[in-house]
C-alpha cells in the first residue's frame, strides 16, 4: 500500500442541506453529501492526528455561513471552501420505508457545481495535501470543462506524490447520458490510487458478475488498491494484486441505511492515513458504517464515533 505522505486530507465535492426524518412527520436539519460525510467522520475520529477538510463551493448567505461554521466547530479545515454570491447550498430530503431510504433533491443551482471552475484556486487548495477523496457525484455535478480542469489538477497532484481515492457512487440521474457516465467514471479510474466501489452499482451499470470482476476491471484501468463494498456481504480487498476477503459482522441495530458507504470510506481512509494494515483499514470502515447504520441521517452520533475501537498501532 502506497503511504499517505502527509496527514492532510481533502474531500472534493458537494455538501447539501439534509432534511432527515425523526418521526411524527418531523425532520431534522443538518448538512451532508457523500464526500462531506466521509470527511466529517474522518475529522471527528482522527482529531488532531490529521488535518481533514473539504474542497467545495458554497454561497454567501446565512445557511452557507452556518455550514462553514459547523465544519470549523467539528474540527474540519475550511480553507478549501470558496464562496459564490449568486448561488447557495443544494438541499435534499430523506424518505424512509422501514430502514431503506429514497431521496428528493433540489440542487440545480448548487454553488458546488462551480467548485472546479477556477484551476489556480483548486491547485492552491490541494497544495500540501496527502490524500484527496472524491466521488462519481463530484464528477457528475460539474460542467464538462470543469471536469477536465479537475482531472488535470488531480494528475498534477499525483505527480507530486499525493494519493487520490475515488468512490464511483453511481447516480445516473445526474448525468446527461449513460455513455457520458460510463466513459467519465472509467477515465477517473486512471487518475486514482484507491477505488471504493459498491458492488450493486458496478453490477448494474458495468455488468460485473461479481466483486472479482470489478477488481479485474479496475486493476486493468491502473488502480492499485480496490475495496469492493457489498452491503451486509463480505468486503473484497485487492492491494497490489493480492486479494483478501473480509466478512462483514452482522448488525441488528439498523435504523437508517443513509450514508453507510460514505462512513465505510471514512473508516477505511482513516486507517490508511494512520498506516494501518489493509485488513485493519477494512474493519475500521465496517465499524464506522455500523455507527451510521444505527443512527438516523448520514452522520453518526459523536458519542458513537468516540466509542469506536482504536486502530492497532502501526507495526
Amino acid at each position: 500500500m502506497k503511504p499517505v505522505l502527509h496527514r492532510s486530507v481533502r474531500a472534493i465535492g458537494e455538501a447539501m442541506v439534509e432534511m432527515a426524518p425523526v418521526g411524527g412527520g418531523l425532520y431534522r436539519r443538518g448538512f451532508a453529501g457523500d464526500t462531506f460525510n466521509t470527511a466529517w467522520h474522518m475529522a471527528r475520529w482522527l482529531g488532531n492526528r490529521a488535518d481533514v477538510g473539504m474542497i467545495t463551493r458554497v454561497g454567501s448567505d446565512s445557511l452557507s455561513d452556518a455550514f462553514v461554521a459547523r465544519m470549523a466547530a467539528d474540527g474540519m479545515a475550511v480553507s478549501g471552501v470558496s464562496r459564490d454570491p449568486s448561488r447557495s447550498l443544494g438541499l435534499y430530503m430523506i424518505e424512509l420505508d422501514g430502514v431503506e431510504r429514497s431521496f428528493h433533491y433540489w440542487r440545480d443551482t448548487s454553488a458546488a457545481r462551480r467548485l472546479a471552475d477556477d484551476a489556480p484556486l483548486l491547485s492552491r487548495a490541494l497544495d500540501g495535501v496527502g490524500l484527496a477523496h472524491l466521488s462519481g457525484i463530484t464528477l457528475a455535478i460539474l460542467s464538462p470543462q470543469a471536469r477536465e480542469t479537475l482531472f488535470a489538477e488531480l494528475a498534477a497532484f499525483r505527480s507530486k506524490g499525493g494519493l487520490v481515492s475515488f468512490d464511483p457512487n453511481i447516480r445516473p440521474r445526474l448525468w446527461s447520458s449513460q455513455a457520458e457516465m460510463l466513459q467519465t467514471l472509467t477515465h477517473m479510474l486512471s487518475l486514482c490510487d484507491i477505488a471504493l466501489p459498491s458492488l450493486d452499482d458496478e453490477r448494474m451499470h458495468f455488468g460485473d458478475s461479481g466483486a472479482e470482476t470489478t477488481i479485474r476491471r479496475m486493476a486493468d484501468a491502473g488502480v492499485a488498491e480496490i475495496v469492493v463494498k457489498d452491503g451486509a456481504g463480505p468486503i473484497l480487498l485487492s492491494v497490489a494484486g493480492r486479494t483478501h476477503k473480509v466478512p462483514t459482522p452482522a448488525l441488528t441495530t439498523i435504523v437508517d441505511t443513509t450514508g453507510a458507504g460514505d462512513a465505510f470510506n471514512a473508516g477505511y481512509l482513516s486507517g490508511r492515513v494512520l498506516a494501518a494494515s489493509p485488513e485493519d483499514c477494512v474493519r475500521a470502515g465496517q465499524n464506522m458504517a455500523a455507527a451510521v447504520l444505527s443512527n438516523h441521517g448520514a452522520l453518526a452520533s459523536i458519542d458513537a464515533i468516540a466509542a469506536l475501537p482504536a486502530l492497532p498501532p502501526t507495526p
